[in-house]
């Protein structure tokens, strides 16, 4: 498997073509939150549009954007430019640029407490486990049943609440494990769109 999608790039302000994926990476913009645990999902795509030599682009949608083309099919990759707990709200503008009536090609990327740093998983619907982000896109969108990709941040210590956690920026050596999570994941997504997300969820999901 290729790790470069080599893709056609073009405009963005093409309107009206149905995207195949719409891949949102979860997280808060500033500088002040780079770096934190909360925003691997935004990290994720931001490698994904490296490894495209793509760039992220502002647009209407409240949403940074890179478009590319793979074996003639639109995918999007999209950071929201709302902070976490606001994040269905690009992702509904999003879905309704890019025609998206089917909620499974949505594919949302984000921390995932319950799951040990350096740990990847794809899961297709289900609960939102607390997460505000995947809440906030749940309320917007009004169904919960899209696909997601987990990477693990691990629990916080019994002193220490999840918020605070999940904004404060990992030590050294957890920093390295989360970049090559990040990794890891753009690794899952380039899978997804090659060989479609059950295919991918079954070799991902036996890695760690």
């Amino acid at each position: 498997m290729s790790r470069l999608i080599r893709g056609e790039r073009f405009s963005l302000t093409r309107q009206g073509e149905s995207a195949a994926l719409l891949v949102v990476g979860l997280g808060n913009p500033g500088s002040e939150y780079a770096g934190t645990r909360h925003n691997v999902g935004r990290e994720v795509i931001e490698e994904l549009a490296r490894r495209n030599n793509s760039n992220l682009k502002a647009g209407k949608e409240q949403a940074l954007v890179a478009e590319i083309k793979q074996d003639e099919k639109l995918i999007v990759f999209a950071i929201p430019m709302n902070f976490m707990n606001d994040s269905g709200i690009a992702v509904s503008k999003l879905m309704r640029r890019y025609r998206l009536n089917e909620v499974n090609k949505l594919l949302i990327v984000h921390d995932e407490l319950d799951l040990d740093v350096g740990v990847i998983r794809l899961k297709e619907g289900g609960g939102l486990a607390g997460h505000n982000g995947l809440r906030s896109v749940k309320q917007h969108i009004k169904n919960q049943d899209f696909c997601r990709i987990r990477i693990g941040v691990g629990k916080p210590f019994p002193s220490q609440k999840g918020a605070k956690y999940v904004l404060s920026k990992p030590g050294k050596k957890e920093s390295q494990e989360l970049l090559l999570s990040v990794a890891t994941a753009a690794d899952s997504i380039e899978s997804v769109i090659e060989m479609g997300f059950d295919n991918a969820m079954q070799i991902f999901n036996k890695k760690t």
